[in-house]
């Protein structure tokens, strides 16, 4: 292998990752957030390769399936998925909409990604098996197609967003979620999970059901006088079951007798939710994510040198968080308009693999 990394090519990303894969080229992780399906135009077009303008979701998920095939080729044995999607509604009855339909701000790179405004969005056609106003539950469908392609499906992640776009619907919630995959290509699959442990939080310091001593001889000092809830009126909190039917022999004995810097000094385990808040990019992409999700994507799935792809690359985030956290990248973009935006995020010469 001779191919640099901490670089981005330009065109369609399945030729590209074809001739990597031929090449011998290998990585340690992927993190991406492919176009959503029927969403908005990148300013390429069908014809040259733009997904996420497929007539039919059939389609979309089958290219999504052909995409991260590839993906999986070039992840080595141990390698994982961090794969980011959103959502859509489907409105098959209500005729065509116009791609051009947002406020467009004055710039070249957002005039060009006005594309073919005449253009009518897929979820605005006929979809089998989908009523007007269904949810489409795009990211359900490819994350079960890439699971029956061999792919290990190993968690289903919730992405809340704190400041959510506005919607004017009053006849459901307001959409606020996106989800995020993670996938494996082996059973055995590198994860660091201390990397992204959750600090004990000053909550949990002083839950009087993770304090020092037997719930017994606390009780008899008295919470109350402590300012703290007696967890026998939780229903029985205290056993610590952990969420099983049974206590676990022995565990909460020894719990109970370790001192409590001991019981905190490790926190907890990353949850499959992630509350997030918005972060402003000034350049001109609609569809950049906060560098908090390849953040901890990066540090779970991989350790430092090893080469994370991002095969939609766009302004470049996975590769500025991934050089940040001392990792090299390698990136796949089918616009070139992007590329002035990559290397103001990534300003760093390439090195070779």
């Amino acid at each position: 292998m001779n191919v640099q990394t901490n670089l981005c090519e330009f065109g369609d990303c399945r030729s590209i990752m074809r001739r990597w894969i031929a090449e011998g080229v290998k990585v340690q992780m992927c993190v991406t957030s492919p176009p959503y399906w029927a969403q908005r135009s990148y300013g390429v077009g069908p014809e040259n390769g733009e997904l996420g303008l497929e007539p039919t979701l059939h389609e979309y998920v089958a290219n999504m399936v052909e995409v991260f095939m590839l993906v999986r080729e070039l992840l080595v044995e141990d390698g994982v998925l961090f794969l980011n999607l959103g959502d859509c509604y489907h409105s098959g009855d209500r005729g065509g909409y116009r791609n051009d339909a947002h406020r467009w701000e004055k710039s070249e790179l957002q005039k060009h990604n006005r594309g073919n405004a005449d253009t009518i969005r897929p979820n605005r056609l006929p979809q089998v098996g989908l009523k007007n106003k269904d949810l489409c539950m795009v990211p359900a469908r490819v994350a079960l197609a890439l699971q029956e392609q061999g792919w290990w499906l190993r968690s289903e992640i919730t992405w809340c967003k704190k400041v959510p776009m506005p919607e004017s619907v009053r006849d459901r919630p307001t959409s606020a979620t996106e989800k995020i995959f993670l996938l494996s290509k082996s059973a055995n699959y590198y994860y660091d999970a201390d990397a992204v442990r959750n600090p004990p939080s000053e909550s949990f310091l002083n839950d009087p059901r993770w304090q020092t001593g037997s719930t017994d001889d606390n009780e008899k000092e008295g919470y109350e006088a402590a300012g703290a809830q007696n967890p026998k009126k939780l229903h029985k909190m205290f056993d610590k079951q952990r969420g099983h039917f049974r206590r676990h022999a022995g565990f909460n004995d020894r719990w109970d007798a370790m001192p409590k810097a001991e019981q905190m000094q490790f926190g907890s385990n990353m949850r499959n939710y992630w509350i997030l808040g918005p972060e402003p990019y000034p350049e001109a992409h609609f569809a950049t994510f906060p560098r908090e999700v390849p953040r901890r994507c990066i540090l779970a799935g991989s350790k430092p040198s090893d080469v994370v792809l991002d095969p939609f690359m766009g302004s470049g985030t996975t590769g500025q968080v991934a050089q940040d956290l001392g990792r090299r990248w390698l990136g796949c973009e089918l616009n070139p308009a992007y590329e002035p935006l990559q290397k103001k995020r990534t300003e760093q010469a390439g090195l070779v693999l």
